[in-house]
């Protein structure tokens, strides 16, 4: 019997069924850096081949599938990015995000920012759920 591929007298996985940790952080919405303090964590397992890290595709479907379950919303536009810039007064408070190449302002009650202990450099994700539509002069 010849040997395959990802066969090659090793209880490893082929590298097929891997996916290296920048495209897992692309797929889940998270910075590299995000997943290596959730590995150091022990939130997530990485496999090591050499200096890079892989996870599975089932371990990286299974958390997608985790991920998406909690979301109890109708809203499909997500935005991963990073705070910027957190401001509040005695009412409101104002959240700015760098989601890739766009800025992102949320105004929220004072109280729901408290609750969210946002701090400039956290990851967060901006939901859009719009019904109106703004229009741009050029």
């Amino acid at each position: 019997m010849s040997a395959s591929v990802g066969d090659l007298g090793s209880d490893e996985p082929p590298i097929g069924d891997l996916v290296k940790i920048g495209a897992a952080a692309a797929a889940l919405g998270v910075s590299v850096d995000t997943l290596r303090r959730w590995e150091r964590a022990g939130r997530i397992t990485f496999e090591r081949r050499g200096s890079q890290r892989y996870i599975s595709s089932q371990a990286l479907a299974d958390r997608l599938r985790e991920r998406g379950a909690t979301s109890r919303s109708s809203a499909r536009n997500r935005l991963h990015g990073t705070i910027l810039a957190v401001r509040k007064d005695l009412v409101m408070a104002q959240i700015d995000m760098a989601c890739g190449p766009y800025r992102i302002v949320s105004l929220m009650s004072r109280e729901a920012a408290d609750e969210l202990d946002l701090k400039p450099g956290d990851q967060a994700t901006a939901v859009v759920k719009s019904t109106t539509v703004i229009v741009e002069s050029r």
